[in-house]
């Protein structure tokens, strides 16, 4: 049997762990396989019965609520994890847990699901109640650092740039400390889309740092307007290239 490359090292979190492997293995107790699911020991795959585990049931991520209670119900569960190759980690997939256990906790969750269901609503307004206060103290801080930029742009700066879960600049620790560095980055990101050629010159097949060298002339002087008071035509929408191209 040909000999099959190492496994990634997998986290070491508190409790039992499997892998959803990215390549096919083989148990390397009882060589069963291609193995949908697999627990590293020394380095090595084994299958879920090999391991004293084979009798559990696998609960995709997801609900929360269902997946707390499973593993509270469940005197044996692991963690399920997967490797991300273009983010370098391990991600959770999921859980297993004991078949019963399992039929205990979504009885829990039926019984509670509308109590839930109104915290969640009741969460969910809190949370955009948040999300506009941000957004209107990220505008505010984007005014004060470039008073020259119109307000309705600056509101749309903070939007974009501070949309939960979107991991923008404006949802980093920084730029929820609305530390300078970020709220100028989120107004430079801007400046390169709509108010210079940036785009285009990606299409066109420009690499990425050279485009940004480019135009990077025509960012300085949007910002140097904005900071010194300055609006551009259009309320500072338009300038440089972007008005050459329009006026041919």
């Amino acid at each position: 049997m040909a000999r099959t490359a190492p496994l990634t090292t997998p986290p070491t979190p508190r409790g039992l762990l499997v892998v959803q492997p990215l390549r096919k293995r083989h148990c390397a107790g009882c060589r069963r396989g291609p193995l949908p699911l697999v627990v590293v020991e020394g380095g090595a795959p084994r299958c879920l019965d090999c391991v004293d585990l084979g009798h559990l049931v696998f609960l995709p991520r997801g609900d929360t609520a269902l997946t707390r209670r499973a593993r509270e119900e469940s005197g044996l569960s692991a963690v399920v994890v997967r490797f991300h190759r273009r983010r370098g980690r391990y991600e959770r997939q999921g859980v297993l847990v004991e078949e019963a256990g399992l039929a205990r906790a979504e009885e829990r969750c039926l019984a509670d699901a509308e109590a839930r269901r109104r915290r969640r609503a009741r969460d969910a307004v809190r949370r955009a109640a948040e999300d506009v206060r941000f957004a209107e103290a990220f505008a505010a801080e984007i005014r004060r650092l470039f008073p020259g930029c119109p307000e309705a742009r600056a509101r749309a700066v903070a939007a974009h740039a501070s949309v939960r879960g979107s991991g923008r600049v404006g949802r980093s620790a920084a730029g929820r400390a609305l530390s300078e560095g970020a709220v100028v980055s989120a107004v430079v990101a801007a400046v390169r889309h709509v108010d210079t050629p940036y785009d285009q010159l990606l299409m066109s097949g420009v690499p990425r740092h050279e485009a940004r060298r480019r135009i990077s002339v025509e960012v300085e002087g949007v910002l140097r307007g904005w900071r010194e008071g300055r609006q551009g035509r259009e309320g500072g929408v338009r300038t440089g290239a972007r008005e050459e191209a329009d006026a041919g």
